[in-house]
């Protein structure tokens, strides 16, 4: 098992830093298209909903794809982590209770990567919200239910 090897390698110098923006990535196990079903899609929806209400993050826009999920967050309080471990575990919870299953959810670990503060924050948010035109999911962004951003 080397990918885990290295992934735990990764994690153990990661640093979190209140009034940073990042753009946050989880991936499903095996990545199952878990949010084909657009029902699930809306249980993880609420979960950063609910994270964006708390005073821990201020969500900026996300969208959840198929078998992943990108999020752009400004982090008030807390860690990375904290926040990631919340919202994987709330959301798998409810999934395994709506589908009647027990399964593995998320992929261990999420990817994250701290925006330079002259980085075009916007473009950004656009880069996240056009994912599932390019993946070819609709024709049109507004089309696509699962993504959010404040500018919108």
């Amino acid at each position: 098992m080397p990918i885990a090897a290295n992934g735990c390698r990764l994690r153990t110098s990661r640093f979190s830093e209140q009034g940073r923006i990042y753009l946050l990535t989880a991936v499903t196990h095996q990545r199952q298209p878990v949010f084909a079903d657009w029902r699930l899609g809306r249980l993880l929806v609420d979960q950063l909903r609910c994270a964006d209400e708390g005073a821990a993050i201020s969500s900026m826009a996300c969208v959840v794809m198929p078998d992943h999920l990108h999020w752009l967050i400004e982090l008030k309080h807390g860690t990375l982590a904290e926040l990631m471990c919340r919202i994987k575990s709330r959301s798998s919870r409810s999934i395994n209770l709506l589908r009647g299953d027990q399964g593995r959810v998320w992929q261990r670990g999420y990817y994250d990567r701290a925006l330079r503060r002259d980085e075009d924050i916007k473009g950004a948010a656009r880069y996240i919200v056009m994912n599932p035109l390019r993946a070819g999911l609709v024709r049109r962004v507004g089309d696509y239910p699962l993504w959010d951003a404040i500018w919108v």
